[in-house]
């Protein structure tokens, strides 16, 4: 059964708090980092990209970039601009996006429960990735980012966080540059924690929505700890670390679409008549044309959008890997005709969070960087669900959560 636990979070002033959160690590590069704190010396951007504050070129994965990640936490502990609570909480963080709130229950998931597979994944992680996060939680010997997490809705657990939410104002409450609305509460009542904590017990698994690596990374250095403990008790925070959990029947996951470089030495007209034997296709003209249901794909060539409809065959509704239009996509139009086998080192694809909408695919093949893009049918929590239980792994870049969780509205250290 799942655990929560709650923890003395390290937090930012209210006066301060919109300023320290930024974007998670992982959704900038260095140079946009570097724009997006400029100006601001409060931004955690300043821990969890700490390249922005050395030469541009530095190696990325060089000591001194997790060291001055060290150098700036300790600098925001010193300045009070990250400040210890002086007992054990849980929090509840709330997102609006698009007239839609989303409440999630911030607690500290346990080490133990990544290992046993009471919080399940569904994508897979590179050792390359796991190691320099595990490097960074390493050197801060803490948690400085959350990961997203989603367990199945328990509507006891929907009443607490709405009668606390009824309740008391909110710690902090801003919107942020995105124009994304958060909002964020402290439950310090020992009752209501307990109840909580109690309440999670009895919730069979959870899930990993979105930060796979820092969950990898989170638990793989507990584990460390704890082989290196020789008085381990099972009690030690490193035994635990930060996770925002959502109800599943919050969320709603966008759709992650795709841009191929070539037709892979195609003509339009051989690509379009080699999709047939796969798909129902209508050409739907210049106007912009959004999938409407699954296996239903957008498709945007030399100026026009169609409509792609896989027929029966090429998906299997009992697989919940085969059933997926991702799947679908790399069988029979990525590989079978466009000779993409990896996508993860393939250099002629690219992926686009649905975020960014519908016409960044129509820009980058009018630009000419592209030749055709595909747009996707969202994949559904259910699916999601389904493959993590199953003990499958989604394909590459099949699920896009937004909002995203800003980061150093709490940390967790690990002493």
């Amino acid at each position: 059964m799942a655990v929560l636990k709650a923890f003395k979070g390290l937090r930012p002033p209210k006066a301060i708090a919109k300023k320290v959160a930024s974007r998670p690590y992982d959704v900038l590069n260095s140079k946009e980092a570097r724009e997006e704190a400029k100006g601001n010396e409060y931004s955690l951007l300043h821990i969890i990209k700490p390249e922005i504050d050395l030469p541009e070129g530095t190696d990325l994965y060089s000591q001194q970039v997790y060291d001055k990640a060290a150098e700036n936490f300790a600098m925001f502990r010193n300045n009070g601009w990250l400040v210890k609570e002086d007992k054990e909480s849980l929090y509840i963080y709330a997102q609006t996006m698009n007239g839609k709130t989303q409440y999630g229950l911030v607690g500290c998931a346990a080490v133990e429960d990544y290992l046993t597979g009471v919080i399940k994944k569904h994508e897979l992680t590179r050792p390359d990735k796991e190691e320099d996060r595990m490097k960074h939680v390493r050197v801060n010997n803490a948690n400085m980012e959350p990961v997203f997490f989603s367990y199945p809705a328990v509507k006891e657990i929907d009443r607490i966080i709405d009668r606390v939410v009824g309740n008391n104002d909110p710690e902090y409450d801003f919107i942020s540059e995105d124009g994304i609305g958060h909002q964020f509460w402290i439950i310090k009542d020992q009752d209501i924690i307990e109840t909580l904590i109690n309440l999670f017990d009895e919730i069979p698994y959870t899930y990993v929505a979105d930060g796979h690596h820092r969950t990898a990374a989170a638990a793989l250095v507990g584990n460390e700890k704890k082989n290196a403990n020789q008085n381990h008790s099972g009690d030690e925070e490193y035994n635990f670390f930060l996770a925002v959990h959502f109800p599943d029947d919050q969320l709603s996951i966008i759709d992650y679409n795709r841009v191929v470089k070539d037709l892979h030495g195609l003509s339009k007209e051989d690509f379009i008549n080699a999709l047939k034997d796969d798909f129902v296709i209508e050409e739907k003209g210049e106007n912009e044309y959004r999938p409407i249901k699954l296996h239903n794909f957008s498709m945007y060539l030399d100026g026009k959008w169609y409509s792609l409809t896989a027929k029966q065959g090429t998906f299997d509704d009992t697989d919940p890997i085969g059933v997926l239009d991702v799947t679908i996509l790399s069988n029979h139009v990525l590989d079978k005709e466009l000779g993409i086998k990896d996508l993860r080192r393939d250099k002629r694809i690219d992926f686009v969070g649905g975020i960014r909408g519908i016409g960044e695919l129509k820009k980058r093949v009018d630009s000419g960087e592209m030749a055709v893009a595909f747009a996707l049918y969202p994949v559904s929590m259910k699916q999601l669900i389904d493959i993590a239980d199953s003990g499958n792994i989604m394909p590459p870049k099949t699920t896009w959560f937004e909002p995203k969780l800003r980061s150093g509205l709490v940390v967790h250290t690990l002493d």
